[in-house]
């Protein structure tokens, strides 16, 4: 299993923020991820901004439903579904259709992005 918290703080052990950080292996990722409990957080609900590219940041909820497996971000009536198959895949589900394949990107405003769907604010990635 890849937490996707494991992303983030990986990303933060690699040294200074950069724009264009390099891609972490597979491997990088889950070892760090192991020293991360899943139930040291729990099933949480927090607060934080949103907002589809190019669009204006608005209040959202992020839910986690399973640590590194499942969580979504309530916008509005708009529910954005992620979910980490455990090998490094990660799927987005937005609006009508399928979910689709997905993969992290940090802005220079330092939120995180999937395809266009960004976050932003005090929450475990951070």
């Amino acid at each position: 299993m890849v937490p996707w918290l494991a992303l983030a703080l990986v990303a933060g052990l690699q040294g200074p923020w950069s724009p264009n950080p390099a891609p972490l292996p597979a491997h990088t990722i889950s070892a760090r991820a192991q020293a991360v409990s899943p139930s040291a957080l729990g099933q949480q609900a927090l607060p934080v901004q949103c907002r589809r590219l190019p669009g204006p940041w608005r209040v959202c909820r992020l839910t986690i439903e399973s640590l590194g497996r499942h969580w979504w971000l309530q916008v509005g009536r708009e529910r954005w579904v992620l979910r980490a198959d455990g090998r490094g895949g990660l799927t987005l589900e937005s609006g009508p259709g399928p979910a689709r394949p997905v993969q992290p990107l940090w802005q220079l405003d330092r939120s995180l992005c999937w395809d266009g769907h960004c976050i932003k604010g005090n929450f475990p990635l951070d």
